[in-house]
């Protein structure tokens, strides 16, 4: 009877120790989990720090034309800055902390407990710190820093989450910093804006270059930010060639609209079957009924948010000077030349077709006349003033007959002004619902009164 009891209080130790060997080593597979888990947050949070404040212009730019939600999600973020930098040091904090209780419970679960007190905590320091140093800021910030686009769009999708989570957090400390900001001031900032490199170069080379040659400057200074959207020629501009035409009819139409290169479209312009050289036509001027399709060559179709440095790239490496431009449908927007982009560096190039007196005409130093289809970024240049002066009110209009829309939000009369600041727009001509002609009054600024 005694050793039977004996056996039975045997059996149910060995089977309380096994449990709570089960135990315990279920606890340890658990924290090992949630600090990988913790890790590759920690990793994200700390390269996506390097990875959005190191973006360039440019970079910036291409993530806007991404069709994914990742990029979408992106440049949501850049939109508030300082937001997005609370959140990352919130959360990064946050999971360290994290970290180092989750590593203490670990290395409790781990150690003997007999092991001195002293070195159980340094054993816990070194291990926190090493995986905190190593995959908490060095792996993912040398990653971010060789690649931050790719970095940006990974990390955007766990951003965007935890923004919502902390963003009671984020706008207490945005809020916070604000108000230091504002009671004990902040330090002039050191970036130099485009208008003082300009100013620089009107000083340093102003007295010994001519005009020309200043302007040259000043075209390669904002060359890198310039979109083909600025440059392009608009879809009302674009003389394009039917599919369906007759060899006679499109050497006509060629001859009449004087250009070398041009698109062949089916049914409309947003249907671009390709393009033509009208100098293929020579070989075959005889021959009425030569099939002019064959001479068809395929049209190479850009982005209108691209960057022209970047077109002028492509141009160079596959030899080509033509490019149709398409908006996010697909829709056609316009067309863009090599000729296009030199002359954002070295001013018009006027050849045998051109007319300038059919879309601008100096009265005075204060009053022009433009057509109403002129690119805004073209007025701004013939009056003398910086591209970016009508920003703020252009909306998505290219054109000054689309920024008068702008500005009035409704369709003028003939004889009406609208005016922006010291600009007076008079309406001169419509036709068929379209601004022709505009009268442009710069009237004296109140600061030069």
């Amino acid at each position: 009877m005694g050793s039977s009891t004996e056996g039975e209080t045997t059996t149910l130790a060995l089977l309380l120790q096994a449990s709570q060997e089960a135990f315990s080593a279920s606890n340890v597979t658990i924290l090992i989990i949630i600090i990988l888990i913790l890790l590759l947050l920690t990793a994200i949070t700390a390269g996506a720090e390097t990875a959005y404040f190191s973006l360039s212009a440019k970079d910036i730019n291409y993530l806007k034309l991404k069709d994914e939600q990742s990029a979408t999600q992106a440049i949501q973020l850049l939109e508030q800055p300082k937001m997005l930098l609370a959140t990352i040091l919130v959360t990064n904090n946050f999971i360290n902390i994290a970290i180092v209780i989750t590593t203490n419970l670990l290395v409790k679960q781990l150690l003997p407990p007999e092991m001195n007190e002293v070195a159980s905590f340094l054993i816990q320091v070194v291990v926190v710190t090493f995986l905190l140093v190593l995959f908490g800021e060095v792996l993912p910030k040398v990653y971010a820093t060789q690649n931050n686009l790719r970095m940006a769009l990974f990390s955007a999708p766990v951003l965007k989450i935890m923004s919502g989570i902390f963003k009671p957090v984020s706008s207490v400390l945005v809020s916070s910093t604000n108000y230091i900001e504002e009671r004990i001031g902040t330090k002039p900032s050191n970036n130099i804006s485009n208008e003082d490199f300009e100013h620089a170069i009107e000083l340093t080379v102003g007295h010994t270059a001519t005009r020309e040659e200043v302007n040259i400057f000043k075209g390669i200074l904002k060359f890198s930010n310039i979109t083909v959207r600025q440059i392009m020629r608009t879809r009302m501009d674009v003389s394009g060639i039917p599919n369906e035409l007759t060899f006679p009819e499109v050497q006509k139409l060629a001859i009449e609209v004087g250009y070398s290169r041009l698109p062949v479209y089916k049914e409309s312009l947003d249907k671009v079957a390709g393009m033509i050289h009208t100098k293929d036509f020579l070989p075959h001027t005889d021959d009425d009924h030569f099939d002019w399709h064959k001479l068809i060559r395929p049209a190479y179709f850009v982005h209108e948010g691209k960057l022209i440095e970047d077109l002028l790239k492509e141009f160079q490496q596959k030899r080509i000077h033509f490019a149709i431009v398409v908006d996010e449908f697909g829709g056609t927007s316009g067309i863009v030349t090599l000729e296009d982009i030199m002359e954002e560096i070295i001013g018009d190039i006027k050849d045998e077709f051109d007319e300038e007196d059919l879309h601008f005409k100096k009265i005075d130093d204060s009053n022009y006349i433009f057509e109403g289809k002129t690119l805004i970024n073209d007025v701004c240049r013939m009056i003398g003033e910086p591209s970016d002066t009508f920003e703020h009110v252009r909306g998505e209009s290219d054109s000054l007959a689309g920024l008068i829309l702008e500005i009035s939000g409704k369709f003028p009369v003939v004889n009406e002004t609208v005016s922006y600041k010291q600009y007076d727009f008079t309406v001169l001509n419509i036709d068929k619902m379209r601004i022709q002609r505009v009268k442009l009054t710069i009237n004296p600024d109140d600061e030069d009164l």
